[in-house]
């Protein structure tokens, strides 16, 4: 069996996978208020038998709470706890950018989907909002714009009359009350920035690429914008499965 990590901004998600590359478990909770009696008492809960282990590779963008949870691995395993920009990718990846300013999950998620055929465009709704661009066996870099929920969050924190809101799908643009005008500038703002974003990615590489969606408001999105897009909330793990063949 192996431990398979997602170290997001917002949450983290550990999965357990067997040597056929089924998940067996997943275990998800906040990324910085982690803590080691935390890591203790959920292990403990889904049974995990750490004498099964036999690989720990992590994508992170935490750095700290890598930490925490690698140390408290070591207590439990002899096992070396790897985060993938520990290994030499290039055999599965070119990266045409600086290597240490792109996220572990970006790389992820851009090994998840190379076939050496299609070029793809990767829209990733986490704590920032991401386009990364794949071209064949090739990532050439990406576009970083405001995370959806964290931009919300960061209006009605700072202005005063304006509630905390559940984006969801509006039909009209025009509001007719505080909450509808929100909505409407978040919900069509957003998916004029994609459709934005994408078209000019196109232009300047001159290139037609597939555009696949992921995170947390890939549902809303996925049918309201203009962009034909595919939505997978695989990528990771299933860029991390490919990885981990690296390990011996």
């Amino acid at each position: 069996m192996y431990i398979l990590g997602d170290i997001g901004n917002t949450e983290t998600k550990i999965f357990f996978v067997s040597k056929k590359n089924k998940i067996l478990k997943k275990i998800n909770f906040l990324s910085k208020s982690v803590n080691i009696n935390q890591l203790e008492n959920l292990f403990k809960k889904n049974k995990i038998q750490f004498n099964k282990l036999e690989k720990i590779l992590f994508c992170s963008v935490v750095p700290n709470t890598f930490n925490i949870i690698k140390n408290f691995l070591k207590t439990k395993v002899k096992l070396k706890c790897f985060e993938i920009k520990n290994l030499n990718l290039r055999s599965l990846i070119k990266i045409k950018v600086n290597y240490n300013q792109v996220g572990s999950d970006r790389i992820t998620n851009a090994i998840s989907l190379i076939n050496n055929k299609h070029n793809f465009i990767i829209l990733d709704f986490g704590t920032a909002t991401t386009f990364d661009v794949l071209i064949k066996n090739t990532y050439y870099g990406g576009v970083i714009a405001p995370g959806v929920r964290l931009s919300l969050k960061t209006l009605s924190d700072n202005a005063t009359l304006i509630p905390k809101i559940n984006l969801k799908k509006i039909n009209k643009v025009i509001g007719n009350n505080t909450i509808t005008a929100v909505r409407s500038g978040f919900f069509w703002g957003y998916a004029g920035l994609i459709d934005n974003i994408i078209n000019l990615i196109k232009k300047e590489t001159r290139k037609s690429f597939k555009v696949i969606i992921t995170g947390g408001f890939s549902n809303l999105f996925k049918n309201s914008i203009k962009t034909k897009a595919i939505q997978n909330q695989n990528i990771t793990i299933n860029g991390l499965i490919k990885i981990s063949k690296l390990i011996k």
